[in-house]
């Protein structure tokens, strides 16, 4: 037996999907947790799905939810129905499910106060605009390092927290003596220095960088002339708001949503203040790819032998979106750590410590 162990399968309804999953989990005796990832096509279903991966098998508690994309070990499925699940064996009461919280004031009520966990795996609403905060409270109140994304489909967003939910944040915190190693990879490469927001923003419009105009200041990042239309420049140009205190230069890309040329200002997917510092940053493969490299050699030098198991949670631009081989990150993952059971879903935003990312990929490791 093992302590872990990983399912997945792709093209079939949903019930016939499901039992291929259970039958490929047949040596899982004293697991008794389980990650469930499903892609967009079978959303409709995964109440279905968790009944006949329960009544198949000895786990009850399964936690997950619907990507437009899933990975496995070495793969990755778009477009085409498919289900990828993990299932480990963890200490008895080393575990608490979070049942889903749609307001950071729930919290309290929802969430084990007394339990220690060193890591929780959770999993969001994108509709919800109190997610951010709840993620952030989440890890604060209950100093956990928080691991997961946020759910993406067409129209249905379930998750799964023991039962299906939606319309908030759930998923599980595990604690005990379990040892866990996560790394975050950026997809996206500074174009320009870093500025200051100089002027009190409007909510999320742009007024001015070092005390020059928005506009102007983005312009000459891209090396656009005075006067030039920018828009054809502007395809994968984001905005990055850089994390105050973070000793790694870390950043939070979020989109440009609008410019204003006549005005000088620019306009973003982020509330900013002054005093705020930002980047402009370009999307692209080459520099996802390298930094992706510079991820799985900084965990594999802070480690000592083989993972038992792993889960990644990448953002829905990425995968074929924006690399050119089937499966780069995936395959990537298996070189490094070799044939390891891996499991995670591509999503609207991805989950690493207590903030929401964008065009990034987070890896946990299970050691």
């Amino acid at each position: 037996m093992t302590d872990f162990a990983i399912a997945h399968v792709a093209d079939g309804e949903a019930r016939a999907l499901a039992e291929a999953v259970a039958a490929q989990l047949r040596d899982i005796d004293g697991h008794n947790l389980g990650f469930l990832y499903v892609t967009n096509q079978l959303a409709g279903a995964l109440d279905e799905i968790v009944k006949i991966l329960k009544a198949r098998s000895s786990i009850r508690n399964w936690v997950g939810t619907v990507g437009l994309g899933v990975c496995a070990t070495g793969t990755e499925y778009f477009d085409r129905p498919a289900i990828t699940a993990l299932t480990g064996r963890f200490a008895d009461g080393a575990y608490r499910m979070i049942a889903s919280i749609t307001d950071p004031n729930e919290i309290a009520s929802t969430v084990d106060a007394g339990f220690v966990a060193g890591i929780g795996v959770v999993h969001g609403d994108p509709r919800n605009p109190r997610t951010a905060d709840i993620v952030s409270t989440l890890a604060r109140d209950h100093e956990t390092y928080l691991v997961g994304g946020l759910s993406a489909a067409e129209r249905a967003f379930p998750q799964v927290a023991g039962n299906i939910v939606d319309g908030g944040v759930s998923g599980v915190l595990l604690g005990g003596e379990l040892e866990v190693a996560v790394g975050l990879t950026q997809g996206c490469s500074p174009i320009g220095p870093s500025h200051e927001v100089t002027r009190g923003s409007e909510g999320n419009v742009l007024v001015s960088l070092d005390d020059r105009s928005a506009f102007e200041v983005l312009c000459e990042d891209l090396g656009v002339t005075n006067g030039v239309d920018p828009r054809p420049w502007l395809a994968n140009i984001h905005a990055a708001v850089l994390v105050a205190g973070s000793d790694t230069g870390d950043y939070l890309v979020r989109n440009l949503i609008g410019i204003e040329p006549s005005r000088g200002l620019v306009v973003i997917a982020e509330e900013i203040t002054a005093g705020n510092r930002l980047m402009f940053v370009r999307r692209d493969a080459e520099s996802a790819s390298k930094d992706l490299e510079r991820m799985l050699d900084d965990l594999q030098s802070r480690i000592t032998g083989r993972p038992r198991a792993g889960l990644y949670f990448s953002c829905v631009a990425r995968g074929p979106n924006l690399f050119a081989g089937e499966a780069h990150e995936l395959k990537a993952i298996r070189e490094t750590f070799g044939d390891i059971p891996i499991a995670g879903f591509f999503g609207n935003g991805e989950i690493s410590h207590n903030r929401i990312y964008g065009y990034t990929g987070v890896l946990t490791l299970f050691l």
